[in-house]
């Protein structure tokens, strides 16, 4: 089993762009987060006018031609991509439906669901063993040996010596959370999320000072934000991005030019796996969202219907691609067979 616990890599510099929450003034703070509420925004589909990312459905076929010749290799978020945004995340369920198209992806392509969750959670949801997981927005990741270099299972868990840390944090955030109602704390693992899509927003700036205090006395961590969640991280070099360059690297495609990473994915932290593609000049970024954002994704699909569509779609432009080499090699090793000896 392919099992590290150190960080890999650990050369590479991460630079963490945007401005540190805590730093804010609480106007700020609460602009923050009602920018990260889709329904404070005015409601409207996605304009090629106002974007210059286009629809991933209406570009099809230029992403499977940039494909030809390469092994695709899918990586997909899990909430608001392949389910989506419930005001409860313990009911992010996935449809039948959607699972059922998933299962058809992995058995044409390697296939990771890179999620901020617990990777035990994501399973309970997806219950595809088939698939790689990297929960804790990859800092825990698992899979199969179905693919892999060398033929062993993945595990990778570049964080564990901040568990204790993290179990400690987990328990002063539901001691200072508690009575703000419809704050909700999720234990990742190896970072934690402070949900706030059932708070009043009259309650926000309170649950922001809450969260900060707790902080305040752990340095080790950082917060960031994402629709509507508070996510505590490791400071560690490790993101969505990483774990897409640690994946790769399993899967045997480091430094390949026959490889074609898609990445699909709703949340701010997906923007560091987007740049690793954009930097790579490999494969596609596709963004969901209804609403313009800025991003290094290069396409866009609105929510995760459109997420099921476009699945649905490479599933069967690659049967009918093997389908095709297929009758033409018949055809060769007929015309082979018919030649005098």
């Amino acid at each position: 089993m392919l099992s590290q616990n150190v960080d890999w890599k650990s050369g590479i510099n991460m630079e963490i762009k945007e401005k540190k929450f805590l730093d804010m003034s609480s106007t700020a703070r609460i602009n923050a987060m009602r920018a990260s509420s889709p329904t404070h925004i005015k409601s409207h589909s996605l304009s090629l006018h106002n974007v210059q990312q286009r629809s991933a459905l209406d570009m099809f076929e230029q992403i499977t031609n940039a494909s030809k010749g390469k092994q695709i290799v899918m990586f997909m978020d899990y909430d608001g991509t392949l389910s989506p945004i419930v005001d409860d995340p313990d009911r992010a369920f996935m449809s039948d439906a959607m699972r059922a198209t998933v299962r058809k992806l992995a058995t044409y392509f390697p296939t990771a669901i890179v999620s901020g969750r617990c990777r035990d959670k994501v399973y309970s949801f997806v219950r595809l063993a088939e698939l790689y997981y990297a929960g804790s927005h990859g800092m825990d990741i698992k899979g199969p040996s179905k693919h892999s270099k060398g033929g062993e299972a993945i595990l990778f868990q570049p964080a564990t010596q901040y568990l204790p840390i993290i179990d400690e944090v987990y328990k002063a955030l539901l001691v200072v959370t508690k009575d703000t109602p419809g704050a909700t704390v999720e234990n990742n693992k190896v970072c934690l999320s402070v949900h706030f899509r059932r708070v009043h927003e009259n309650k926000w700036a309170e649950l922001a000072k809450q969260v900060g205090s707790v902080l305040e006395a752990y340095p080790e961590f950082r917060l960031t934000q994402g629709r509507k969640v508070f996510e505590i991280r490791p400071t560690i070099k490790w993101d969505k991005g990483k774990a897409l360059e640690f994946l790769l690297e399993s899967l045997g495609y480091a430094n390949c030019a026959d490889v074609y990473p898609i990445y699909i994915g709703d949340d701010r932290t997906d923007e560091d796996a987007f740049k690793v593609l954009r930097e790579m000049g490999q494969g596609s970024g596709i963004l969901v969202s209804k609403i313009p954002k800025d991003t290094n994704a290069s396409y866009l699909l609105q929510e995760p219907s459109e997420v099921m569509a476009f699945l649905r779609r490479l599933v069967d432009w690659k049967r009918l691609s093997l389908r095709k080499q297929f009758m033409l090699k018949a055809r060769l090793e007929g015309i082979k067979m018919s030649l005098p000896i």
